[in-house]
This record gives C-alpha cells, structure tokens and sequence, in this order.
C-alpha cells in the first residue's frame, strides 16, 4: 500500500508543478491500485489495475479536458495589419524611438525591421507587432493595401 500512495503523491506532484494534464491519470490509476491493495489484490493484479484505470481515464477523460483547458492564443484585430501596405506619418528611426504610421485611420508607433531610417510620407508594409509598436520595412508598392 505504501509503494501505491507514493506512486500517487509522486504523479499529484509532477502534475502540480506541471499544471498541464500530464500525469493526472496515472495519479488516478495509482489510487485504484491503492484500493485493490487496501481491499488485499495480489501485486500483479494491483499493477494490472494502474494500467488498465489509468489508461480508459487518459484515453476517455483527456480530450475532455483539453477542450476546457487548452488556453488557446486567439487573434486579436491589430494581426489584421500584418502584411498591410501604410504610409509613414512621422519619420522611423530606431536610434532616436521616433515613428509613425496610420493603419486604418488610426496612428501606430512604429519601428524598422532592418534599422534604416524611413522617412514621413514613404509607404511602408508591416512586418509583426511587439507590443504596442509595429515593426515595418520598405514597401515597393506605393499604394495603400487595406
């Protein structure tokens, strides 16, 4: 029985310090385990038990849980501007932190992805996001892409 709730106190712990649906199910199966002990089974037969109740609850329980608990990372309307082709409002310089672009009417600080100063009035396409700024390079084209 001791072998069965330290097998259970281990998977409790790795599940705890992984907070991921990792090893919640053997901890399940250990307990069953503990029970079939408590109540006399033979090793084999405890041993048997894990695997089986650990098993139908990871292959039953988890897709389940995952639909709870997968936190997924949902687009918000500012990756709309990747890709969009802007024009430059105040001049980019990266060494100075000055820059600007209007993106749908509204103004975005902004950054070069290379490091080369883009002067205002220049058309630029946007790269990524970091926080609040956009980082944009060059744009061939000199027409508005919205």
């Amino acid at each position: 029985m001791i072998f069965w709730i330290i097998v259970m106190l281990l998977f409790l712990a790795v599940e705890a310090a992984t907070v991921g649906l990792v090893s919640i199910w053997f901890a399940v199966g250990a307990c069953a385990a503990l029970i079939a002990a408590a109540l006399g089974a033979q090793f084999w037969l405890q041993f048997i038990i894990f695997l089986a109740v650990s098993g139908i609850v990871l292959v039953t329980l988890r897709p389940f849980a995952r639909k709870f608990l997968n936190v997924r990372k949902k687009p918000t309307n500012a990756d709309r501007v990747l890709g969009v082709i802007c024009p430059v409002t105040e001049d980019i310089d990266n060494i100075a932190g000055t820059g600007a672009v209007s993106v749908g009417g509204k103004e975005w600080t902004a950054r070069s992805l290379t490091g080369v100063n883009i002067m205002a009035g220049s058309f630029v396409r946007v790269s990524s996001i970091q926080g609040v700024k956009l980082i944009v390079e060059p744009a061939a084209e000199t027409v508005k892409a919205e």
